[in-house]
């Protein structure tokens, strides 16, 4: 890694539940959770606010965790000691506003460090099930104004059916929604920036002006084919992030995870279904749930991954690793 840095093992973050007018109150059987107050629409795994779950580090906030260690996090090569990613599962009872992201420039321009591009894979769908990402060709900007104005710009967006396994692609400036239908695995920049064009008369706060000016009319919005690999599928690998769907058949090691390709660097696995648990020298095994993520730093030593036995599911394990956009293939 080229400096002298100390052996950081894998640690398992706790889910953290965030209220959303548009969300669920009952999230079983994905999470063993019922909402005393509001409605859960999003399950953050990797907020700065999250608490770490195992290891020496135990009840620390993820944030704070990086303040600190970030060298062992990430390796040397990151280009700020921040934590890069915010992955979230999303639950849509109703329609999101219809909102756009800032690009960096855009962000740095009002004192934010970052954007935020993000993209989506779907864990699951129903018929019919569909998610907006960005305009109908041809639409012009003063088409949206008025679209806010009159309520009606809905009819402006460009609408994509969903099925599980698909990967969606929303780069910063793009117009979009989510609709009900659809659970999401969300990895973006680690930005909680949003600017509500039209929100159905909520009563939450509109950001006409900041979203017009974020607005791009074309973008690189879409679905994204997967590339398939000898050891792994790559769902995306893009400016930001790389998400790979990795077979275990059983058990992984460390090295296997990573790839020959790619350097040390952070890792999360994510489990969308069955278990797994974590074992290495130095450190005290420990499971990885479904719907559970566990944090692999720059600084790992080398561990096993071995899918749990007797569990309903077989192990569906994600990958999300970081990409600066300078090295994105």
């Amino acid at each position: 890694m080229g400096v002298s840095v100390t052996e950081m093992a894998p640690f398992r973050i706790e889910p953290r539940l965030t209220a959303r007018v548009w969300g669920y109150r009952d999230l079983r059987p994905w999470y063993d959770c019922v909402a005393e107050g509001g409605p859960i629409g999003e399950v953050w795994l990797t907020g700065d606010d999250c608490l770490i779950a195992t290891g020496p580090h135990a009840g620390k906030r993820l944030g704070a965790l990086f303040a600190e260690a970030h060298l062992a996090l990430l390796g040397t090569g990151a280009p700020s000691a921040d934590s890069p990613l915010l992955i979230k599962t999303i639950f849509a009872r109703e329609k999101l506003s219809v909102q756009v992201h800032p690009d960096d420039a855009m962000a740095q321009k009002y004192g934010e460090p970052r954007g935020k591009t993000e993209c989506w894979y779907v864990l699951a769908a129903e018929p019919g099930a569909q998610v907006a990402a960005g305009v109908k060709p041809g639409t012009t900007l003063a088409e949206i104004k008025e679209g806010i104005r009159a309520g009606t710009l809905e009819a402006s967006l460009n609408m994509l059916p969903v099925a599980a396994g698909d990967v969606i692609f929303v780069d910063a400036g793009t117009v979009h929604s989510i609709w009900p239908g659809s659970i999401l695995l969300e990895t973006q920049q680690n930005c909680d920036l949003t600017y509500r064009m039209f929100d159905y008369g909520r009563g939450r706060e509109l950001h006409i002006e900041k979203s017009l000016e974020a607005v791009r009319l074309t973008t690189r919005a879409g679905k994204v084919a997967p590339r398939q690999l000898p050891d792994r599928t790559v769902l995306i690998d893009v400016e930001y992030f790389r998400v790979e769907r990795i077979p275990v058949d059983g058990r992984r090691t460390s090295e296997s995870l990573r790839g020959a390709s790619q350097e040390r660097g952070l890792a999360y696995l994510f489990a969308a279904a069955g278990a797994a648990r974590i074992m290495g020298a130095g450190f005290e095994p420990f499971d990885l749930p479904a719907r559970g993520i566990v944090a692999v730093p720059a600084a790992s030593p080398e561990f096993v991954l071995k899918e749990a036995s007797g569990a309903k599911e077989r192990l569906d394990l994600i990958r999300i690793t970081p990409n600066w956009p300078e090295k994105a293939a």
